[in-house]
Protein backbone atom coordinates (compact mmCIF):
# COMPACT_ATOMS: atom_id res chain seq x y z
CA UNK A 1 0.00 0.00 0.00
CA UNK A 2 1.29 3.46 -0.92
CA UNK A 3 1.84 5.97 1.99
CA UNK A 4 0.07 9.27 1.26
CA UNK A 5 2.02 12.36 1.57
CA UNK A 6 1.08 14.10 4.87
CA UNK A 7 -2.11 16.52 4.48
CA UNK A 8 -3.95 18.99 5.65
CA UNK A 9 -7.04 17.12 7.51
CA UNK A 10 -10.39 17.10 5.43
CA UNK A 11 -13.47 15.39 5.80
CA UNK A 12 -12.74 11.64 4.24
CA UNK A 13 -14.88 10.14 1.52
CA UNK A 14 -18.29 8.78 3.32
CA UNK A 15 -19.81 4.81 2.96
CA UNK A 16 -23.24 4.31 2.12
CA UNK A 17 -23.23 0.70 1.42
CA UNK A 18 -23.41 -2.18 3.30
CA UNK A 19 -19.72 -3.67 3.92
CA UNK A 20 -18.20 -7.20 5.41
CA UNK A 21 -14.66 -6.91 7.71
CA UNK A 22 -12.47 -7.51 5.23
CA UNK A 23 -13.38 -4.17 3.54
CA UNK A 24 -11.84 -2.35 5.80
CA UNK A 25 -8.51 -3.12 4.50
CA UNK A 26 -9.55 -0.94 1.46
CA UNK A 27 -11.87 1.65 2.58
CA UNK A 28 -9.02 2.66 5.00
CA UNK A 29 -9.28 6.00 6.38
CA UNK A 30 -6.19 6.94 4.68
CA UNK A 31 -7.59 5.66 1.57
CA UNK A 32 -11.29 7.57 1.64
CA UNK A 33 -9.41 10.88 2.66
CA UNK A 34 -7.15 10.20 -0.90
CA UNK A 35 -10.80 9.55 -2.22
CA UNK A 36 -11.68 12.51 -1.37
CA UNK A 37 -9.31 14.77 -2.14
CA UNK A 38 -9.70 13.36 -6.11
CA UNK A 39 -13.22 14.45 -6.01
CA UNK A 40 -13.11 18.05 -5.03
CA UNK A 41 -9.95 18.07 -7.15
CA UNK A 42 -11.53 16.82 -10.51
CA UNK A 43 -15.20 16.14 -10.00
CA UNK A 44 -16.27 19.64 -11.09
CA UNK A 45 -14.30 19.17 -14.38
CA UNK A 46 -15.63 15.86 -15.15
CA UNK A 47 -19.66 17.20 -14.50
CA UNK A 48 -18.29 20.00 -16.80
CA UNK A 49 -17.54 17.52 -19.37
CA UNK A 50 -20.39 15.51 -19.21
CA UNK A 51 -22.22 18.51 -20.29
CA UNK A 52 -20.56 19.12 -23.17
CA UNK A 53 -21.17 15.45 -24.21
CA UNK A 54 -24.67 16.40 -23.81
CA UNK A 55 -24.93 19.79 -25.83
CA UNK A 56 -23.01 17.96 -28.60
CA UNK A 57 -25.35 15.24 -28.84
CA UNK A 58 -28.28 17.75 -29.09
CA UNK A 59 -26.71 19.40 -31.81
CA UNK A 60 -26.73 15.93 -33.84
CA UNK A 61 -30.11 15.06 -32.84
CA UNK A 62 -30.49 18.51 -34.80
CA UNK A 63 -29.07 17.15 -37.79
CA UNK A 64 -25.39 18.24 -37.25
CA UNK A 65 -22.77 15.40 -38.39
CA UNK A 66 -19.25 14.60 -36.35
CA UNK A 67 -16.38 15.90 -37.76
CA UNK A 68 -12.89 16.99 -37.50
CA UNK A 69 -12.38 19.71 -35.27
CA UNK A 70 -10.97 22.89 -36.83
CA UNK A 71 -9.59 24.35 -33.72
CA UNK A 72 -6.88 20.98 -33.14
CA UNK A 73 -5.51 21.09 -36.31
CA UNK A 74 -2.60 21.59 -35.60
CA UNK A 75 -1.89 18.71 -33.53
CA UNK A 76 -3.00 16.75 -36.27
CA UNK A 77 -0.68 17.86 -38.47
CA UNK A 78 1.67 18.72 -35.77
CA UNK A 79 5.26 16.24 -36.14
CA UNK A 80 5.26 14.79 -32.49
CA UNK A 81 5.25 11.36 -30.94
CA UNK A 82 4.07 9.70 -27.49
CA UNK A 83 6.44 8.77 -24.82
CA UNK A 84 8.33 5.34 -25.15
CA UNK A 85 6.11 2.32 -24.28
CA UNK A 86 7.02 0.55 -21.55
CA UNK A 87 8.90 -2.92 -21.54
CA UNK A 88 6.35 -4.78 -20.03
CA UNK A 89 3.21 -3.99 -22.48
CA UNK A 90 6.34 -3.86 -25.98
CA UNK A 91 4.11 -7.16 -26.39
CA UNK A 92 0.28 -7.22 -26.36
CA UNK A 93 -0.11 -9.45 -29.25
CA UNK A 94 -3.55 -11.32 -26.90
CA UNK A 95 -5.03 -9.27 -24.25
CA UNK A 96 -7.73 -11.17 -22.32
CA UNK A 97 -10.17 -9.48 -20.63
CA UNK A 98 -13.12 -10.17 -17.69
CA UNK A 99 -14.94 -9.20 -14.31
CA UNK A 100 -12.77 -8.52 -11.36
CA UNK A 101 -14.28 -12.31 -9.98
CA UNK A 102 -11.43 -13.75 -8.22
CA UNK A 103 -11.19 -17.10 -10.32
CA UNK A 104 -11.92 -15.27 -13.34
CA UNK A 105 -8.55 -13.20 -12.53
CA UNK A 106 -6.57 -16.36 -11.76
CA UNK A 107 -7.85 -18.13 -14.72
CA UNK A 108 -7.15 -15.06 -16.94
CA UNK A 109 -3.34 -14.43 -15.26
CA UNK A 110 -3.37 -17.79 -16.36
CA UNK A 111 -4.51 -17.80 -19.67
CA UNK A 112 -1.25 -17.67 -21.62
CA UNK A 113 -2.14 -14.10 -22.96
CA UNK A 114 -0.10 -11.23 -22.81
CA UNK A 115 -2.21 -8.69 -20.64
CA UNK A 116 -5.22 -9.53 -18.44
CA UNK A 117 -7.80 -6.46 -18.69
CA UNK A 118 -9.36 -6.46 -15.54
CA UNK A 119 -12.66 -4.61 -15.67
CA UNK A 120 -14.75 -2.31 -13.54
CA UNK A 121 -16.62 -1.31 -16.41
CA UNK A 122 -18.70 -3.50 -18.64
CA UNK A 123 -18.05 -6.78 -17.91
CA UNK A 124 -19.45 -6.13 -14.36
CA UNK A 125 -22.63 -5.39 -12.25
CA UNK A 126 -21.55 -2.76 -10.24
CA UNK A 127 -23.09 -3.66 -6.80
CA UNK A 128 -21.02 -2.16 -4.32
CA UNK A 129 -19.98 -6.21 -3.07
CA UNK A 130 -18.67 -6.16 -6.38
CA UNK A 131 -16.67 -3.38 -6.56
CA UNK A 132 -14.93 -3.48 -3.09
CA UNK A 133 -14.36 -7.49 -3.57
CA UNK A 134 -12.81 -6.69 -7.22
CA UNK A 135 -10.32 -4.54 -5.38
CA UNK A 136 -9.10 -6.96 -2.85
CA UNK A 137 -8.73 -9.44 -5.90
CA UNK A 138 -6.56 -7.19 -7.26
CA UNK A 139 -4.64 -6.44 -3.93
CA UNK A 140 -3.80 -9.97 -3.64
CA UNK A 141 -3.33 -10.51 -7.47
CA UNK A 142 -0.81 -7.40 -7.03
CA UNK A 143 0.57 -9.21 -3.54
CA UNK A 144 1.37 -12.62 -5.52
CA UNK A 145 -1.73 -14.28 -2.30
CA UNK A 146 -4.60 -14.56 -5.02
CA UNK A 147 -5.78 -17.96 -4.61
CA UNK A 148 -9.45 -19.38 -4.91
CA UNK A 149 -11.12 -22.85 -3.97
CA UNK A 150 -14.26 -23.96 -5.48
CA UNK A 151 -17.40 -25.42 -3.91
CA UNK A 152 -15.59 -29.14 -5.26
CA UNK A 153 -12.49 -28.11 -3.64
CA UNK A 154 -10.56 -27.17 -6.67
CA UNK A 155 -7.92 -24.64 -5.90
CA UNK A 156 -7.04 -21.91 -7.95
CA UNK A 157 -3.35 -20.25 -7.94
CA UNK A 158 -1.08 -17.76 -10.33
CA UNK A 159 1.79 -19.46 -12.10
CA UNK A 160 4.57 -18.05 -13.00
CA UNK A 161 4.88 -15.71 -15.91
CA UNK A 162 1.08 -14.48 -15.79
CA UNK A 163 -0.07 -11.82 -17.97
CA UNK A 164 0.43 -7.92 -17.65
CA UNK A 165 -2.37 -6.78 -15.12
CA UNK A 166 -4.47 -3.67 -17.16
CA UNK A 167 -7.14 -2.19 -14.93
CA UNK A 168 -10.41 -0.57 -16.91
CA UNK A 169 -12.12 1.75 -14.17
CA UNK A 170 -15.62 2.71 -15.46
CA UNK A 171 -16.18 5.46 -17.82
CA UNK A 172 -16.48 9.26 -16.57
CA UNK A 173 -20.47 9.09 -16.82
CA UNK A 174 -20.83 6.17 -14.38
CA UNK A 175 -21.53 7.43 -10.36
CA UNK A 176 -20.58 5.26 -6.95
CA UNK A 177 -23.74 6.24 -4.65
CA UNK A 178 -22.63 4.01 -2.23
CA UNK A 179 -19.58 6.63 -1.75
CA UNK A 180 -20.10 10.27 -1.36
CA UNK A 181 -17.83 13.64 -0.44
CA UNK A 182 -19.11 16.71 0.45
CA UNK A 183 -22.99 15.03 0.33
CA UNK A 184 -22.24 14.35 -3.56
CA UNK A 185 -21.84 10.72 -5.23
CA UNK A 186 -18.62 10.00 -6.31
CA UNK A 187 -17.38 9.47 -9.66
CA UNK A 188 -17.34 5.17 -10.18
CA UNK A 189 -14.44 6.30 -12.26
CA UNK A 190 -12.53 8.02 -9.56
CA UNK A 191 -13.32 5.46 -6.80
CA UNK A 192 -12.17 2.36 -8.92
CA UNK A 193 -9.24 4.15 -10.32
CA UNK A 194 -8.56 5.89 -6.62
CA UNK A 195 -8.49 2.50 -4.54
CA UNK A 196 -6.52 0.87 -7.09
CA UNK A 197 -3.28 3.04 -7.13
CA UNK A 198 -3.99 4.04 -3.39
CA UNK A 199 -3.08 0.46 -2.20
CA UNK A 200 -1.07 -0.69 -5.27
CA UNK A 201 0.89 1.40 -6.77
CA UNK A 202 3.51 1.68 -5.22
CA UNK A 203 4.55 -2.28 -5.34
CA UNK A 204 3.61 -2.43 -9.31
CA UNK A 205 5.98 1.33 -9.63
CA UNK A 206 8.65 -0.74 -7.63
CA UNK A 207 8.37 -4.12 -10.55
CA UNK A 208 7.98 -1.70 -13.50
CA UNK A 209 4.63 -2.85 -13.81
CA UNK A 210 2.88 0.85 -13.70
CA UNK A 211 0.18 1.08 -12.97
CA UNK A 212 -1.83 0.74 -16.29
CA UNK A 213 -4.96 1.27 -17.43
CA UNK A 214 -7.73 1.16 -20.14
CA UNK A 215 -9.62 4.36 -20.40
CA UNK A 216 -13.36 3.67 -21.42
CA UNK A 217 -15.74 6.07 -22.99
CA UNK A 218 -14.01 9.09 -23.72
CA UNK A 219 -15.82 11.27 -26.36
CA UNK A 220 -12.95 14.01 -26.43
CA UNK A 221 -9.34 14.97 -25.79
CA UNK A 222 -10.51 17.25 -23.17
CA UNK A 223 -12.03 13.87 -21.25
CA UNK A 224 -8.56 12.47 -21.98
CA UNK A 225 -6.82 15.63 -20.04
CA UNK A 226 -8.66 15.16 -17.05
CA UNK A 227 -7.66 11.57 -16.79
CA UNK A 228 -3.93 12.66 -17.08
CA UNK A 229 -4.79 15.25 -14.89
CA UNK A 230 -5.92 12.97 -12.52
CA UNK A 231 -2.81 10.31 -12.56
CA UNK A 232 -0.59 13.19 -12.34
CA UNK A 233 -1.83 14.36 -8.93
CA UNK A 234 -2.28 10.63 -7.59
CA UNK A 235 1.24 10.23 -8.76
CA UNK A 236 2.60 13.21 -6.76
CA UNK A 237 0.25 12.52 -3.84
CA UNK A 238 1.73 8.98 -3.33
CA UNK A 239 5.01 9.93 -4.39
CA UNK A 240 5.46 8.19 -7.20
CA UNK A 241 7.47 9.19 -10.92
CA UNK A 242 5.65 11.46 -13.20
CA UNK A 243 4.15 9.88 -15.59
CA UNK A 244 4.71 6.20 -14.28
CA UNK A 245 0.71 5.45 -14.38
CA UNK A 246 0.57 4.77 -17.99
CA UNK A 247 -2.68 4.55 -19.93
CA UNK A 248 -4.61 2.81 -23.39
CA UNK A 249 -7.49 4.29 -24.39
CA UNK A 250 -10.57 2.63 -25.88
CA UNK A 251 -11.91 4.28 -28.93
CA UNK A 252 -15.47 2.82 -28.70
CA UNK A 253 -17.05 5.96 -29.30
CA UNK A 254 -17.84 8.28 -32.53
CA UNK A 255 -17.06 11.03 -31.19
CA UNK A 256 -13.78 9.85 -30.44
CA UNK A 257 -12.85 8.83 -33.75
CA UNK A 258 -12.57 12.47 -34.77
CA UNK A 259 -10.21 13.21 -31.76
CA UNK A 260 -7.41 10.29 -32.05
CA UNK A 261 -4.74 12.35 -32.67
CA UNK A 262 -5.84 14.96 -30.00
CA UNK A 263 -6.95 11.83 -27.33
CA UNK A 264 -2.68 10.70 -27.99
CA UNK A 265 -1.45 14.49 -27.73
CA UNK A 266 -3.46 14.99 -24.33
CA UNK A 267 -1.80 11.85 -22.62
CA UNK A 268 1.37 11.93 -24.54
CA UNK A 269 3.51 11.75 -21.52
CA UNK A 270 1.39 8.16 -20.39
CA UNK A 271 0.04 6.52 -23.43
CA UNK A 272 0.90 3.60 -25.27
CA UNK A 273 -1.82 3.11 -27.30
CA UNK A 274 -5.67 3.14 -28.68
CA UNK A 275 -8.03 0.22 -28.79
CA UNK A 276 -10.81 -0.50 -31.38
CA UNK A 277 -13.86 -1.10 -28.68
CA UNK A 278 -15.63 -2.13 -32.04
CA UNK A 279 -19.19 -3.32 -29.58
CA UNK A 280 -19.22 -0.19 -27.93
CA UNK A 281 -18.39 2.09 -31.31
CA UNK A 282 -21.21 0.41 -32.80
CA UNK A 283 -23.75 1.20 -30.02
CA UNK A 284 -22.29 4.77 -30.13
CA UNK A 285 -22.69 5.07 -33.62
CA UNK A 286 -26.43 4.32 -33.15
CA UNK A 287 -26.78 6.44 -30.36
CA UNK A 288 -25.13 9.47 -31.77
CA UNK A 289 -27.47 9.20 -35.37
CA UNK A 290 -30.46 8.14 -33.16
CA UNK A 291 -32.69 10.81 -34.53
CA UNK A 292 -30.99 10.05 -38.44
CA UNK A 293 -33.62 7.76 -39.77
CA UNK A 294 -30.95 7.55 -43.06
CA UNK A 295 -28.47 5.63 -40.57
CA UNK A 296 -30.01 2.74 -39.25
CA UNK A 297 -28.39 -0.28 -38.93
CA UNK A 298 -29.39 -3.79 -40.25
CA UNK A 299 -29.20 -7.04 -37.54
CA UNK A 300 -26.17 -6.74 -35.73
CA UNK A 301 -25.34 -9.82 -37.47
CA UNK A 302 -24.39 -8.44 -40.41
CA UNK A 303 -22.41 -5.38 -38.83
CA UNK A 304 -18.83 -6.67 -39.25
CA UNK A 305 -15.33 -4.78 -39.10
CA UNK A 306 -15.59 -5.74 -43.11
CA UNK A 307 -18.48 -3.11 -43.40
CA UNK A 308 -17.15 0.90 -44.77
CA UNK A 309 -17.74 2.85 -41.52
CA UNK A 310 -15.62 0.31 -38.95
CA UNK A 311 -13.35 -0.76 -41.96
CA UNK A 312 -12.32 2.89 -42.19
CA UNK A 313 -12.48 3.76 -38.17
CA UNK A 314 -9.98 0.69 -37.78
CA UNK A 315 -7.32 1.78 -40.35
CA UNK A 316 -7.62 5.49 -39.06
CA UNK A 317 -6.58 4.28 -35.60
CA UNK A 318 -3.99 2.10 -36.99
CA UNK A 319 -2.09 4.41 -38.91
CA UNK A 320 -2.72 7.54 -36.66
CA UNK A 321 -1.27 5.25 -33.91
CA UNK A 322 1.80 4.38 -35.67
CA UNK A 323 2.31 7.81 -36.78
CA UNK A 324 3.02 8.72 -33.18
CA UNK A 325 4.58 5.70 -32.10
CA UNK A 326 1.45 4.00 -30.12
CA UNK A 327 -0.04 0.70 -30.44
CA UNK A 328 -3.26 -0.27 -32.45
CA UNK A 329 -4.94 -2.85 -30.46
CA UNK A 330 -8.08 -4.95 -32.16
CA UNK A 331 -11.08 -5.85 -31.02
CA UNK A 332 -12.64 -8.28 -28.89
CA UNK A 333 -13.54 -11.58 -29.90
CA UNK A 334 -16.91 -12.59 -28.13
CA UNK A 335 -17.36 -16.35 -29.09
CA UNK A 336 -16.64 -19.02 -26.82
CA UNK A 337 -16.16 -22.50 -26.98
CA UNK A 338 -19.13 -24.53 -28.09
CA UNK A 339 -18.84 -27.41 -26.31
CA UNK A 340 -20.73 -31.40 -27.15
CA UNK A 341 -20.82 -29.93 -30.86
CA UNK A 342 -17.90 -30.17 -32.46
CA UNK A 343 -19.05 -28.88 -35.83
CA UNK A 344 -20.50 -25.18 -34.63
CA UNK A 345 -17.72 -24.84 -32.59
CA UNK A 346 -15.15 -25.59 -35.40
CA UNK A 347 -17.18 -23.03 -37.31
CA UNK A 348 -16.85 -20.55 -34.04
CA UNK A 349 -13.33 -20.92 -33.85
CA UNK A 350 -12.65 -20.13 -37.83
CA UNK A 351 -14.69 -16.86 -37.71
CA UNK A 352 -12.40 -15.92 -34.71
CA UNK A 353 -9.16 -17.21 -36.75
CA UNK A 354 -10.82 -15.03 -39.56
CA UNK A 355 -11.00 -12.10 -37.51
CA UNK A 356 -7.81 -12.29 -36.14
CA UNK A 357 -5.51 -12.52 -39.67
CA UNK A 358 -8.28 -9.11 -40.99
CA UNK A 359 -6.50 -7.73 -37.81
CA UNK A 360 -2.76 -8.43 -37.73
CA UNK A 361 -2.83 -8.53 -41.56
CA UNK A 362 -4.22 -4.57 -41.29
CA UNK A 363 -1.52 -4.06 -38.96
CA UNK A 364 -2.59 -4.00 -35.55
CA UNK A 365 -0.51 -4.53 -32.46
CA UNK A 366 -2.71 -7.26 -30.84
CA UNK A 367 -6.11 -8.37 -30.36
CA UNK A 368 -8.61 -8.93 -27.44
CA UNK A 369 -10.34 -12.28 -26.70
CA UNK A 370 -13.34 -13.11 -23.98
CA UNK A 371 -12.53 -16.47 -23.15
CA UNK A 372 -9.29 -18.32 -22.10
CA UNK A 373 -9.90 -21.23 -24.97
CA UNK A 374 -9.29 -18.78 -27.59
CA UNK A 375 -6.02 -17.45 -26.71
CA UNK A 376 -3.86 -20.08 -28.38
CA UNK A 377 -6.31 -19.67 -31.31
CA UNK A 378 -5.55 -15.75 -31.91
CA UNK A 379 -2.00 -15.85 -30.67
CA UNK A 380 -0.93 -18.52 -33.65
CA UNK A 381 -2.44 -15.91 -36.19
CA UNK A 382 -0.09 -13.09 -34.46
CA UNK A 383 2.34 -15.14 -34.13
CA UNK A 384 2.36 -16.42 -37.55
CA UNK A 385 2.06 -13.46 -39.00
CA UNK A 386 3.86 -10.94 -36.55
CA UNK A 387 7.02 -12.46 -35.53
CA UNK A 388 7.75 -9.33 -33.84
CA UNK A 389 6.68 -7.60 -30.72
CA UNK A 390 4.21 -5.64 -32.76
CA UNK A 391 3.88 -3.58 -35.80
CA UNK A 392 4.80 -0.11 -35.21
CA UNK A 393 6.61 -0.01 -38.58
CA UNK A 394 3.12 -0.46 -40.71
CA UNK A 395 2.68 2.93 -41.18
CA UNK A 396 -0.76 2.37 -43.64
CA UNK A 397 0.25 4.99 -45.84
CA UNK A 398 -2.19 4.31 -48.44
CA UNK A 399 -5.27 4.94 -45.42
CA UNK A 400 -6.90 8.04 -46.54
CA UNK A 401 -9.73 8.33 -44.22
CA UNK A 402 -12.74 11.03 -44.67
CA UNK A 403 -15.34 12.25 -42.69
CA UNK A 404 -17.68 10.76 -44.81
CA UNK A 405 -16.27 7.18 -44.49
CA UNK A 406 -16.18 7.42 -40.89
CA UNK A 407 -20.07 7.89 -40.84
CA UNK A 408 -20.98 5.95 -43.97
CA UNK A 409 -24.35 4.34 -43.70
CA UNK A 410 -24.12 0.62 -43.55
CA UNK A 411 -26.05 -1.31 -46.14
CA UNK A 412 -28.35 -4.27 -44.90
CA UNK A 413 -31.53 -6.25 -43.61
CA UNK A 414 -33.59 -6.29 -40.30
CA UNK A 415 -34.87 -10.33 -40.31
CA UNK A 416 -37.09 -11.50 -37.37
CA UNK A 417 -34.45 -13.79 -35.75
CA UNK A 418 -32.24 -10.60 -35.58
CA UNK A 419 -35.11 -8.86 -33.81
CA UNK A 420 -36.08 -11.54 -31.71
CA UNK A 421 -32.42 -12.33 -30.94
CA UNK A 422 -32.11 -8.19 -29.64
CA UNK A 423 -35.13 -8.71 -27.60
CA UNK A 424 -33.81 -11.84 -25.86
CA UNK A 425 -30.09 -10.72 -25.24
CA UNK A 426 -31.00 -7.13 -23.95
CA UNK A 427 -33.69 -8.78 -21.37
CA UNK A 428 -31.37 -11.65 -20.38
CA UNK A 429 -28.57 -9.25 -19.95
CA UNK A 430 -29.96 -6.72 -17.85
CA UNK A 431 -31.72 -9.34 -15.68
CA UNK A 432 -28.21 -10.72 -14.97
CA UNK A 433 -27.11 -7.52 -14.60
CA UNK A 434 -29.29 -6.17 -11.93
CA UNK A 435 -28.67 -10.39 -10.25
CA UNK A 436 -25.00 -8.59 -9.81
CA UNK A 437 -23.47 -10.86 -13.12
CA UNK A 438 -22.13 -8.35 -16.06
CA UNK A 439 -20.72 -10.53 -18.10
CA UNK A 440 -22.82 -13.22 -19.74
CA UNK A 441 -22.93 -16.25 -22.07
CA UNK A 442 -25.80 -16.15 -24.36
CA UNK A 443 -26.05 -18.35 -28.12
CA UNK A 444 -22.27 -19.25 -26.96
CA UNK A 445 -21.10 -15.14 -27.00
CA UNK A 446 -19.93 -13.60 -24.52
CA UNK A 447 -22.29 -10.45 -23.89
CA UNK A 448 -21.29 -7.66 -22.38
CA UNK A 449 -23.14 -4.28 -21.31
CA UNK A 450 -21.84 -3.00 -25.12
CA UNK A 451 -23.49 -5.77 -27.08
CA UNK A 452 -26.76 -5.49 -24.55
CA UNK A 453 -26.54 -2.05 -25.69
CA UNK A 454 -26.75 -2.66 -29.22
CA UNK A 455 -29.46 -4.74 -28.85
CA UNK A 456 -31.42 -2.17 -27.17
CA UNK A 457 -30.80 0.61 -29.53
CA UNK A 458 -31.80 -0.88 -32.37
CA UNK A 459 -35.05 -1.92 -31.19
CA UNK A 460 -35.59 1.32 -30.20
CA UNK A 461 -34.03 2.97 -33.50
CA UNK A 462 -35.81 -0.03 -35.83
CA UNK A 463 -39.53 1.03 -33.74
CA UNK A 464 -38.96 4.56 -34.02
CA UNK A 465 -37.87 5.13 -37.26
CA UNK A 466 -40.25 2.92 -38.90
CA UNK A 467 -42.50 2.25 -40.94
CA UNK A 468 -40.04 -0.79 -41.72
CA UNK A 469 -39.98 -4.37 -42.75
CA UNK A 470 -38.73 -7.41 -41.78
CA UNK A 471 -36.74 -9.31 -44.96
CA UNK A 472 -40.41 -11.52 -46.12
CA UNK A 473 -41.95 -7.47 -45.63
CA UNK A 474 -43.77 -8.21 -42.30
CA UNK A 475 -44.02 -4.63 -40.51
CA UNK A 476 -41.89 -4.17 -37.62
CA UNK A 477 -43.84 -2.46 -34.41
CA UNK A 478 -44.75 -2.21 -31.32
CA UNK A 479 -46.96 -4.91 -31.20
CA UNK A 480 -44.94 -7.16 -32.14
CA UNK A 481 -41.99 -6.52 -29.59
CA UNK A 482 -44.08 -6.47 -26.94
CA UNK A 483 -45.18 -9.69 -28.01
CA UNK A 484 -41.44 -10.92 -27.71
CA UNK A 485 -40.58 -9.51 -24.79
CA UNK A 486 -43.58 -11.42 -23.22
CA UNK A 487 -42.57 -14.49 -24.81
CA UNK A 488 -39.01 -14.14 -23.60
CA UNK A 489 -39.97 -12.93 -19.97
CA UNK A 490 -42.10 -16.08 -19.93
CA UNK A 491 -39.60 -18.37 -20.90
CA UNK A 492 -36.83 -16.59 -18.27
CA UNK A 493 -39.30 -17.08 -15.52
CA UNK A 494 -39.43 -20.57 -16.34
CA UNK A 495 -35.94 -21.54 -16.53
CA UNK A 496 -35.37 -20.08 -13.23
CA UNK A 497 -38.33 -19.28 -10.35
CA UNK A 498 -35.40 -17.65 -8.28
CA UNK A 499 -35.01 -15.80 -10.81
CA UNK A 500 -38.48 -14.39 -11.93
CA UNK A 501 -38.27 -11.13 -9.72
CA UNK A 502 -35.22 -10.33 -11.54
CA UNK A 503 -36.67 -11.17 -15.46
CA UNK A 504 -39.74 -8.90 -14.61
CA UNK A 505 -37.53 -5.97 -13.42
CA UNK A 506 -35.59 -6.26 -16.39
CA UNK A 507 -38.44 -6.34 -18.62
CA UNK A 508 -40.42 -3.60 -17.27
CA UNK A 509 -37.01 -1.87 -18.11
CA UNK A 510 -36.41 -3.00 -21.24
CA UNK A 511 -39.57 -1.92 -22.32
CA UNK A 512 -39.60 1.64 -20.58
CA UNK A 513 -36.82 2.51 -22.22
CA UNK A 514 -37.83 1.46 -26.19
CA UNK A 515 -41.04 3.15 -25.65
CA UNK A 516 -39.15 6.44 -24.85
CA UNK A 517 -39.15 8.84 -27.07
CA UNK A 518 -35.88 9.39 -26.90
CA UNK A 519 -33.05 6.90 -26.82
CA UNK A 520 -31.76 6.85 -23.42
CA UNK A 521 -27.54 7.25 -23.08
CA UNK A 522 -26.95 4.31 -21.14
CA UNK A 523 -28.84 1.16 -19.99
CA UNK A 524 -26.44 0.79 -16.92
CA UNK A 525 -27.40 4.20 -15.99
CA UNK A 526 -31.02 3.52 -16.24
CA UNK A 527 -30.53 0.33 -14.61
CA UNK A 528 -28.06 1.55 -11.73
CA UNK A 529 -31.04 3.16 -9.46
CA UNK A 530 -32.45 -1.23 -9.06
CA UNK A 531 -29.06 -2.51 -8.59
Amino acid sequence: MAVPKERVLTQPAQVHGATRPEHDAILTPDALAFLADLHRRFDARRLELLAARKLRQARFDAGELPDFRPDTAAIREGQWTVAPIPAALRDRRVEITGPVERKMIINALNSGAKVFMADFEDSSAPTFANQIDGQINLRDAVNGSIEYVSPEGKQYRVKQNPAVLVVRPRGWHLPERHISVDGEPMAGALVDFGLYVFHNARQLQARDLGPYFYLPKLEAMEEAALWDEVMSAAESELDLPPDCMKATVLIETLPAAFQMHEILHALRGRIVGLNCGRWDYIFSYLKTFRAHGDRLLPDRGQVLMTVPFLKSYSELLIQTCHRRGAFAMGGMAAQIPIKGDEAANEAALAKVRADKLREVQAGHDGTWVAHPALVPVAQEVFDQYMPSPNQLGVVRADVCVTRHHLIAPCSGSISRAGFDNNVEVALRYTASWLDGQGCVPIHHLMEDAATAEIARAQLWQWLHHGPLEFTDHAPIDFALFDHALAKHTHRLRESNAAYAARADQAAALLSTLTHADHLGDFLTLAAYTQL
